[in-house]
């Protein structure tokens, strides 16, 4: 059996899904480590502590545990605050690795910080590590500009990532191009492997989603689900079901995330600039900000839509799109990263240019007067999202990279000790 290191500093698996630091990320390590349990795997997956009442140790599931590593302040705080803990952050690991009765076979660093983390293992223990960015920081510049907090060392921390790290993980063929022009990475370490989601949480529910949320069956009803943050790229949504009334369609747009079970402008302060913007085109009733909602509710949402919308400025993969059409509803997203990848533009749904509230409310203004390419749309998303983007099939050919990669088991563990002992360490 394997063991696999998965780190991920600021992504929980065990964090709920829809706040400002809690994303796609966090899915994809969660579902990652169930699927790799489940092909034969033992995962430990380390994350930073940001609670005092946290344990040190969480048993998750079967073969997969959740370390809670002491570094910086046991309080949130925003991820581009933690790089100045991320030097104690690998100390930590490093020791905790010392002490496993099974050594890790590998690492998998999941963001630019982590990779950080696996590089110091690397260099004391020789750990090999496979490295997923999830986001690159010149990308990221270039989009949001003044608006990143990330300060520009992480340039060059992600460049020596790119060669120092055994093998590379893009999440879409745009990642890989990026990677490859903007840091030289070299395209032989680079494997293009999808995100996906789980068929055991996401199928279209399709006689009581809308009774299940309380929404009218007459209503056009427009989904944007996700963390509720400027890039996302919500206000151009809001415009467009502006544009949807003027033509006197019924259109119900659900916001669906947020740092609190409520809507919350304190909690979310993107939530509070989306409410006057939805106030000053005079469209307030007809926009519902739901607040975070439960990923068991989730396909309900998804199905109660006719639509599902994503108009992000750009996304390295973006994982909402295909849990839509998982659940037979057709999306229209922003032709950027990985959404052109998915989303098939006139097969699974349409393609928009970002910034365009006009283009988005034509393609949804068609999709509302002809319900039938709509359903037509909705159900051939299902049929890729199936075919391509279990994650059951990312896992399996992640694994591949894995036995690729992974290298004799090196002579570090030396003796046994409790699992109290490993992580009540000095830091």
């Amino acid at each position: 059996m394997r063991k696999i290191a998965l780190i991920s500093e600021h992504a929980s698996p065990l964090a709920l899904i829809g706040g400002t630091d809690s994303g796609g990320q966090n899915v994809y390590v969660a579902q990652l480590a169930k699927q790799l349990a489940r092909l034969g795997y033992e995962v430990d997956i380390f994350t930073r502590r940001d609670s005092s009442t946290q344990e040190a140790v969480v048993d998750w599931v079967p073969n997969v545990r959740v370390i809670h590593v002491p570094a910086g302040p046991a309080h949130f705080i925003p991820k581009e605050a933690m790089l100045p803990y991320m030097e104690q952050f690998g100390r930590f690991v490093i020791r905790f690795a010392r002490r496993q009765k099974i050594p890790y076979d590998l690492m998998h660093a999941n963001f630019f910080m982590s990779g950080m983390v696996a590089q110091q293992v690397k260099h004391i223990l020789g750990i090999p590590f496979v490295m997923t960015f999830h986001a690159l920081g010149r990308v990221r510049r270039l989009n949001q500009k003044d608006a990143d907090a990330f300060p520009d060392i992480r340039f060059d921390i992600e460049e020596r990532l790119m060669q120092d790290a055994d093998s590379i993980i893009a999440e879409c063929p745009q990642d890989q191009q990026d990677m490859e022009t903007l840091y030289g990475a070299p395209s032989e370490h680079i494997d293009v492997v999808p995100c996906g989601f789980d068929p055991d949480e996401f199928w279209p529910v399709t006689l009581d989603a809308r009774q299940q949320l309380g929404i009218g069956r007459d209503e056009f009803v427009v989904l944007q689900l996700g963390r509720i943050v400027p890039r996302k790229g919500i206000d151009n949504v809001i415009r467009a079901a502006a544009i949807l009334q003027q033509h006197e369609v019924p259109v119900r747009l659900l916001v669906v995330g947020g740092n609190s079970e409520l809507p919350d402008p304190a909690a979310t302060p993107e939530l509070g600039r989306l409410m006057r913007l939805a106030d000053e085109l005079g469209i307030a009733d007809a926009v519902t900000f739901t607040g975070q909602r439960q990923r068991g509710l989730l396909r309900y949402y998804y199905s109660a839509a006719n639509v599902f919308v994503t108009t992000p400025w750009y996304e390295p993969f973006g994982i909402t799109p295909v849990e839509a059409m998982a659940c037979g509803t057709p999306v229209v997203g922003t032709a950027v990263g990985g959404i052109k990848t998915t989303v098939v533009d006139g097969e699974t749904g349409y393609l928009v240019p970002p910034h365009d509230p006009q283009a988005l409310a034509e393609r949804l203004l068609w999709l509302q007067r002809h319900p039938h390419i709509a359903q037509r749309l909705g159900w051939a998303g299902m049929r890729r999202a199936y075919q391509q983007f279990t994650w059951r099939t990312v896992a399996t050919r992640i694994a591949d990279v894995y036995e690729r990669v992974a290298q004799p088991s090196p002579a570090y563990a030396t003796g046994t000790r409790s699992v109290a002992a490993e992580v009540g360490l000095r830091t």
